[in-house]
């Protein structure tokens, strides 16, 4: 049976704040509102451009643009020229990590409020303390969109005003449960009140009365609960993040691999450079228990071998046996390996060398790419050079056609923990400049 239809929205007006004069540090912003909105009643919603929250509160700063941008970075989600889009501590992604150097002094810029929801609730609380009256607060900036063109303001800070509106669990017209449908009531408000502010207008700050049912008595979550956490977002690697996203992991949870994901992967593999025009790569696979098993005792029985040959103790054939336990834990398997029928022959064997590395550097950027997809999916993944030093074992083991060359193998599967920080590395280190 079809659930009450949704009342219509209530009506409401949004009107801009006029008169105000230029902010500087230090401003009582409360105060400058107030005296330009004598009228400001209870239920109302102020809807404040957070440039002039950042002035009052001294966010604005003698430095490069660029310095002022990497400094307010945490994290780099793409560049396209000279346009940077950047995540800030705030969690916020947005340009420029929300460095502006419009409508302030020649060589200087605003940085974003240090705490946009603590702005908002500071400004609310004078604002009741000057007029007496339970207002909500949205700090705002102008953000663009994936997939979209152009800007538009949403609310980096909020006080006294419901923030996201959850649908999920009612039913619509016909009867259907809602299970994904969350609206970003502080975004909406946010853009309404645009529509009469603007930096060329000069009117940062407009009132939006009509909506006091999402004017709440406490302050609230704040613009905080309108961030997506990372585990949920889909769309969180940016293009800077892509080759970033792979690290080796070395645990997994015993959840089965999709085997679209895995398809998908070696998809991404396949287009790797290759010498001739050729296809040189192929992968192996290892899905059941059995086949896997099967390889890993083998190439255990024969790294054993070869340990004791050269004279290593039992405990030292042990320690080094445990390094391919990421194999045995994993769900997966993937034995990539390179065909190189393609190859040219030449009478030295200079030149033939050359050719073989060829080939051999043409598999690492598939196995590359292999590990960037997967990790791009949610997938964890460890390259282990173990089908290296055993490669006609390994490939006895698989029962591979002739002329495939095992080139390591890649644990996949979910990661089980948290992968560690990479060290910090100068590029500087690795480049030789002529």
């Amino acid at each position: 049976m079809a659930g009450p239809a949704e009342e219509p929205g209530p009506a409401f007006t949004v009107t801009p704040v006029t008169g105000l004069p230029e902010v500087t540090a230090g401003a009582d912003l409360a105060t400058l509102i107030a005296d330009a909105c004598p009228d400001l009643r209870a239920g109302d919603i102020l809807v404040i451009t957070s440039k002039i929250v950042s002035k009052a509160e001294g966010r604005v700063v003698t430095v490069s643009r660029e310095q002022a941008i990497e400094a307010e970075t945490v994290r780099v989600v793409a560049r396209r020229g000279a346009t940077t889009i950047a995540q800030t501590r705030h969690g916020l992604v947005l340009a420029a990590a929300g460095v502006d150097e419009s409508n302030t002094i020649p060589g200087t810029v605003v940085l974003l409020p240090e705490d946009p929801d603590e702005s908002a609730r500071r400004l609310r609380k004078a604002l009741h303390g000057r007029t007496g009256v339970t207002v909500g607060v949205i700090v705002t900036d102008t953000m663009g969109r994936p997939w979209r063109a152009g800007q538009t303001d949403n609310a980096i800070g909020a006080a006294g005003v419901v923030p996201v509106r959850d649908y999920r669990g009612e039913t619509d017209t016909f009867g259907n449960i809602l299970e994904v449908t969350v609206a970003a009531v502080a975004d909406e408000i946010a853009a309404a009140a645009d529509l009469v502010k603007g930096k060329s207008r000069q009117v940062p700050v407009a009132v939006v009365r009509g909506l006091a049912g999402l004017v709440t008595e406490q302050d609230g979550p704040g613009a905080r609960a309108l961030i997506r956490a990372a585990e949920e977002d889909m769309f969180r690697l940016g293009s800077a993040d892509v080759p970033l996203a792979r690290r080796t992991v070395r645990a997994f949870t015993p959840e089965p691999v999709d085997a679209g994901v895995v398809r998908r992967a070696v998809a991404t593999a396949l287009t790797a450079p290759a010498p001739h025009h050729s296809e040189p790569w192929r992968f192996v696979i290892l899905e059941s228990a059995a086949a896997r098993t099967a390889l890993l005792d083998a190439m255990r029985e024969a790294w054993i071998g070869d340990l004791r040959r050269d004279g290593f103790s039992e405990e030292q054939i042990g320690r080094r046996i445990r390094r391919g336990e990421p194999l045995r834990a994993a769900p997966l398997i993937i034995v990539p390996c390179l065909v190189t029928d393609a190859a040219h022959e030449y009478p030295d064997e200079r030149r033939s060398a050359a050719e073989q590395a060829m080939f051999t550097v043409s598999m690492g950027a598939a196995v590359q790419n292999l590990l960037i997809a997967l990790a791009v999916d949610g997938l964890g993944s460890a390259w282990i050079s173990s089908t290296l030093f055993c490669a006609d074992v390994a490939a006895r083991a698989m029962d591979l056609p002739a002329g495939w060359r095992p080139m390591g193998a890649v644990a996949v599967g979910r990661p089980a923990e948290r992968a560690r920080p990479r060290p910090p590395r100068d590029p500087g280190d690795f480049l030789l400049m002529r």
